[in-house]
């Protein structure tokens, strides 16, 4: 017979409670570490912007700052620390990755107070280069549409850096802004009651170059800046009732979201990437969703703006959660939005909560007119256009649940499949942290070779409210929380692996009298079988349980034996029996003679009952394996009881020794004072090994079958508890005082580890436990319940010892070669008719326990997931679009949207014109054309119209002549000469630019087509820029239709961004892929080094073929087969140019296979590598050839 085995893993592990006020922008704090000495400050997740394979694999790192200014990054996985930074010993006020990974995935800023940045590289920790500005920097914000650019949230303002490089320090102090708080002017105090409308024109300029009064308050109440991720130079600054949105083109408020005079202040907010929306926290833990209100500015290019719409961005609120009970202890202190999807967000509480809120989209049935400004669902799934029959999962993410800003115009929407929508908040997770301190632990009974089937690791923590909780310590998770008492429970004893006692003593009324409370609980039906016994009573001192006994001690009062099974009491020691100070009960007992006991009165009780053998004998066995099973009826009738014995102590010092059985408590022996020991406070007994505590902190080792004492003094005063440690033979024991704790081995009288407050640590500990053989649980006053190893050293959390309630999708917490197989695998199955789900169907030669944590990924994948993959009819384009986002892998996402996007025009095309193209997408009018999110890379029609609708609205938000000016020369670029020659008019006359304006507007309106005019104007814009004028150079040669020279001008110059926006409205489609074409070459550069966005230049070109190119030469081989793969780039096959190419794409993306040991795909991709694979081909066959063989 093969034996039994289980494998229960008990990991170190902190239980969190309560939040300190330190702790509030350390949002995504995961149960980690145990560096216990200071409260974290910050903590951030390293970004996923970079390609991974074998050599830069998926992986959880963590970066986490603290009070004392050390930054440690982790390996979630692992549990283990990276690196420690240590710079100052002030807290760090921010930090964050660096987005742009291409150069180094490992870049960490720092925020080190009062007014430095440091770089570090967050894998080695070696500091990178130290900046200081003259004003305490609160905060940053990368622009993440430009690493070059970063903002500073200074005491006085906003500091704008726009020389930011991994490689130096910016040479430049940056430019200096200044914010007038809201507040401040007077003209701003009807914004809560007038609307966002009027609010907005009573906010004039808030960015401005001089600084403000000393009257006005100069963001102070600033809670935040941000740049907004959806599109490019726009910021937010957050204030407890209003959100500022700022166009940093003109430094102008062109948006407020404004609360009402009755409504809840902002906490915080997150803007989105994928759509113009933003998740705002309130201070009553209220989640709301705001989303911009789509095509609020419509007007004509060259007409002036009809006044009556509002002309603002709007924010209409969609949908909001719950709020949470505020009091004083319990507020909302951060929120986490998923980075990846962003459709679920994370409440963190002041108590502890983390409360995970979900969105959830539902289509509407009302009609298209139904509301003022409805949200479409978008007219595509995974990059894939969709019928109403075809498998989507719309929440998957925010992008596919609501459609983006470039929708077309209601009335063209009854051609396409497009429905509104209506969001809502759903909350499916809840983890709940300990309550405030006291705590009063028990471990449940330890894993022995009997209980082994039914064996849970479980801790009871009892609360000062009463409660109990119950801890499953192998997943970490709260098992059950019970109500029992009215006031604070003092201590927990286990009667069973299902049960346990607690007693709870209330505060002192004005006699002096108490109120006790004595539970005994079921944890399975949750029962209390004792209920209120004392009332107003003397102080019980606590309480004493073994097996069938209870010993119920108080303190003014004589001893009490209760018998646990009837719940009943048994006896009440004489008044002149001995003041108790410490009780133990043996650890031996006659367990023979109460198994021989309860045999019998079983098989009594079963002759009378049961009548068939088998039925007997059922009950016999389950009598002798189940000890626990004495409270039968037929034992408790005839008080089958077994002997106990029990050890007490007097004030004096004298052990008692007695014996119980029944109700009968016989005096035993005695035991003389040891003269050394002060007054007994704690006793401790197992096997022949008795341990006693005094007052000042002696320990008293007895030798009971040698009958020899040893004491030891440890000069730490009142010993407050003792406990052995479960196990047999396991002599070690854990000691309790004031000031910490020891562990010591009875058996060599030894102590072998040691905390102390206030030297090791700054929490003072609240009670002690054995969670096995060989750790200790400490409860302290900070709020946390640490398991450790018996070192009690600080210790680290593995992952991989977690064992979770259900299997959760993480597959980065696979090795690296199985988590990249386990993609491979979910990407592409060609070999098979239709896609599997069972990894053991493969030929994957892997290790066994590999295999299985493989497929435990898979199934713990949801329905809806699983679904659409089994699809037959998910392309190829779609699954890497899924997997990106499963995986959380930015870098995949961002390639493949853009080129599911373009590929899909490039098919459309094909279909309406019969003809292909390899080098530029033709423009077309399309119902959902790439969102502005990614900028540059937008249809050029479609990022046409967003610049014109920008700048009109720049232009009704112009307060001076700088701003009019700012909106002239834009209008100028984007060729609205009437316009521009209008707003160069309104110059007046005491403006020193009065007649340089007037001539512009002269010119502007006269210049003419001609040969020598426009070479004169070309001439004099050509000097201009020589002379250091690029931007007035610029202007003339746009007014000339000269806008192609004026790109080439701007890219000399060094003003590469410019030049592509300036391509994009100005240009046709062949001289502007000319302009970006030269930009890719530029972002290839090794002193740039931005070659992912030279890559999604290039999708955004159709130069399909470059791409597949730059993948290869980049060692990108996944990518770069499977985008070989698509079935819409079949064409590149026909080019017998390229199949050297492609041979040696495949053949390369074979042997990446092989090296993951995933041996069907590479198989599978070295047959299609022609030439190239053959020899690979015919090494991966070799195997099977000789199986055959033999």
């Amino acid at each position: 017979m093969l034996p039994f085995t289980v494998n229960i893993k008990l990991s170190a592990r902190t239980l969190t409670g309560a939040l300190s006020a330190q702790n509030r922008g350390a949002s995504n704090l995961e149960e980690l570490h145990q560096e216990w000495c200071t409260c974290l400050y910050n903590v951030k997740w390293a970004k996923e912007n970079y390609h991974h394979n074998i050599g830069s694999p998926y992986s959880l790192r963590l970066a986490s700052a603290d009070a004392t200014g050390k930054i440690i990054v982790w390996d979630v996985a692992t549990g283990t620390a990276r690196c420690e930074i240590q710079e100052h010993t002030k807290p760090i006020q921010d930090m964050q990755w660096l987005w742009n990974q291409d150069a180094s995935r490992d870049l960490l800023l720092a925020v080190h107070p009062p007014n430095y940045i440091v770089l570090w590289n967050a894998d080695t920790g070696t500091k990178l280069w130290k900046k200081s500005y003259a004003e305490n920097i609160l905060s940053f914000s990368f622009d993440p549409f430009d690493p070059s650019h970063l903002a500073l949230l200074t005491s006085e303002g906003i500091v704008f850096v726009s020389d930011f490089s991994p490689s130096k320090a910016p040479a430049s102090s940056g430019k200096k802004v200044y914010i007038s708080s809201p507040h401040s002017s007077p003209s701003h105090k009807l914004v809560t009651a007038t609307g966002a409308k009027k609010a907005l024109d009573k906010v004039k300029i808030l960015i401005s170059n001089e600084k403000p009064s000393a009257e006005s308050v100069t963001l102070n109440d600033c809670l935040q800046l941000s740049y907004l991720p959806s599109k490019r130079n726009y910021m937010l600054l957050l204030y407890p009732r209003e959100i500022l949105i700022l166009d940093l083109e003109v430094n102008q408020t062109v948006g407020v979201i404004a609360i009402e005079r009755t409504g809840i202040p902002f906490l915080q907010v997150i803007p989105c990437f994928q759509r113009d929306g933003l998740f705002c926290l309130h201070e009553n833990g209220c989640i709301t969703l705001r989303v911009r209100r789509l095509n609020s500015i419509i007007g004509s290019p060259n007409e002036e703006p009809d006044p009556d719409p509002v002309q603002e961005l709007i924010y209409d609120l969609r949908s909001q959660c719950d709020a949470i009970r505020v009091t004083k202890t319990v507020r909302p202190f951060s929120m986490v939005c998923c980075p990846v999807n962003e459709n679920s967000a994370a409440l963190i509480v002041s108590d502890g909560r983390v409360m995970i809120w979900e969105l959830k989209s539902t289509i509407s049935g009302r009609s298209l007119r139904a509301s003022a400004s409805p949200l479409y669902s978008p007219a595509s799934f995974c990059g894939i256009p969709v019928g109403a029959s075809q498998n989507k999962l719309p929440d998957l993410s925010l992008d596919n649940m609501i459609a983006g800003q470039g929708t077309v115009a209601e009335e063209q929407l009854k051609n396409y499949f497009l429905q509104e929508v209506h969001l809502k908040f759903l909350l499916t997770g809840l983890l709940s942290g300990l309550p405030l301190p006291q705590f009063a632990i028990r471990m449940c009974p330890p894993l022995t070779t009997k209980n082994l089937k039914q064996y849970q690791a479980l801790l009871a923590v009892g609360t000062s409210n009463g409660s109990v909780l119950v801890y499953n310590l192998t997943s970490g998770l709260l098992h059950k929380e019970l109500s029992i008492h009215s006031c604070e429970v003092k201590a927990i004893e286990w009667v069973s692996l299902t049960g346990f006692l607690s007693f709870a003593t209330s505060a002192p009324n004005n006699l002096g009298l108490v109120r006790n409370e004595l539970q005994l609980v079921d944890l399975p039906t949750g029962l209390y079988f004792l209920e209120n016994l004392y009332i107003d009573e003397q102080q019980k001192k606590g309480l004493i349980h073994f097996r069938q006994y209870l010993a119920v001690v108080f303190k003014d009062k004589p001893l009490e034996i209760w018998d646990v099974r009837t719940c009943t009491l048994l006896r009440e020691m004489p008044k002149n029996f001995p003041v108790v100070t410490a009780l133990e009960w043996s650890p031996s007992h006659n367990l023979k003679s109460l198994r021989k006991k309860q045999l019998a009165a079983r098989e009594a009780m079963a002759r009378q009952t049961v009548a068939s053998d088998t039925e007997l004998i059922s009950v016999e066995s389950s009598v002798i394996s189940l000890l626990q099973e004495a409270e039968s009826k037929s034992e408790l009738s005839q008080n089958i009881s077994a002997r106990e014995h029990f050890v007490f102590t007097d004030t004096d010092g004298q052990i008692y020794y007695l014996t119980v059985e029944g109700n009968s408590v016989k005096d035993s022996a005695r035991i003389p004072p040891d003269g050394n020991m002060g007054s007994i406070t704690c006793i401790a007994w197992k096997g022949d090994t008795l341990v006693l505590g005094d007052v000042d902190g002696n320990l008293n080792f007895w030798d009971l079958k040698a009958r020899v004492s040893r004491g030891i003094p440890t000069h730490r005063g009142w010993v407050r508890k003792i406990r052995f440690a479960p196990g047999k033979g396991n002599q070690k024991l854990i000691s309790l005082f004031n000031d910490g704790a020891e562990v010591w081995d009875a058996k060599e009288v030894q102590m072998v580890s040691s905390l102390r407050s206030g030297r090791n640590v700054n929490f003072r500990i609240l009670d002690v436990d054995w969670c096995t053989s060989d750790k200790v649980i400490l409860a302290s006053d900070d709020g946390c319940i640490r398991v450790l190893e018996m070192s009690m050293k600080p210790s680290c959390f593995k992952m991989d010892e977690q064992e979770l309630s259900e299997p959760v999708w993480c597959p980065y917490l696979l090795v690296p070669r199985a988590s990249l197989a386990l993609k491979a695998f979910l990407l592409h199955q060609p070999w098979n008719d239709k896609y599997s789900l069972d990894i053991f169907h493969v030929d994957y030669p892997e290790n066994e326990n590999v295999k299985k944590l493989i497929q435990e990924q898979l199934n713990s994948l949801s329905n809806d997931i699983k679904k659409l993959l089994l699809d037959p009819e998910f392309t190829l384009l779609q699954r890497c679009l899924l997997l990106s986002r499963l995986y959380g892998d930015e870098s995949e996402l961002h390639f493949w949207t853009v080129a599911a996007h373009y590929l899909h025009n490039l098919y459309q095309e094909k279909v309406q014109t019969a003809k292909t193209t390899d080098t530029v997408i033709l423009p077309e009018k399309l119902v959902n054309p790439l969102d502005i999110c990614y900028d540059i890379l937008c249809e050029n029609s479609y990022f046409q119209k967003f610049q014109l609708e920008r700048v009109n609205l720049q232009e009704v938000k112009r307060s001076t002549y700088d701003h009019t000016r700012k909106c002239a020369d834009q209008l100028l670029l984007l060729g609205q000469t009437d316009r521009a020659v209008q707003l160069l008019l309104e110059t007046s006359a005491e403006n020193p630019h009065y007649y340089c304006d007037s001539l512009k507007a002269c010119l502007v309106t006269t210049v003419t087509s001609s040969g020598p005019s426009q070479s004169t104007i070309k001439l004099v814009a050509t000097n201009m820029i020589a002379n250091g004028k690029l931007a007035e150079g610029v202007q003339l040669l746009c007014l000339i239709d000269k806008a192609a020279d004026a790109c080439r001008y701007l890219q000399t110059y060094g003003e590469w961004n410019r030049a592509a926006w300036l391509a994009k409205v100005r240009l046709n489609a062949e001289e502007c892929a000319d302009v970006l074409k030269r930009w890719v070459d530029h972002l290839c550069s090794p002193q740039v080094n931005q070659k992912s966005k030279a890559i999604l230049v290039l999708l955004s070109l159709g130069c399909f073929t470059r791409v597949a190119e730059m993948l290869h030469s980049m060692r990108y081989f996944d990518r770069a087969a499977l985008f070989l793969s698509l079935s819409l780039l079949s064409t590149l096959f026909l080019n017998p140019c390229l199949h050297k190419l492609i041979h040696a794409i495949f053949a390369d993306y074979a042997r990446s296979l092989k090296t993951l040991g995933f041996k069907h795909g590479s198989i599978q991709f070295a047959s299609k590598a022609g030439a190239a694979g053959k020899d690979l081909l015919n090494e991966l066959e070799q195997p099977k050839q000789e199986v055959t063989k033999g």
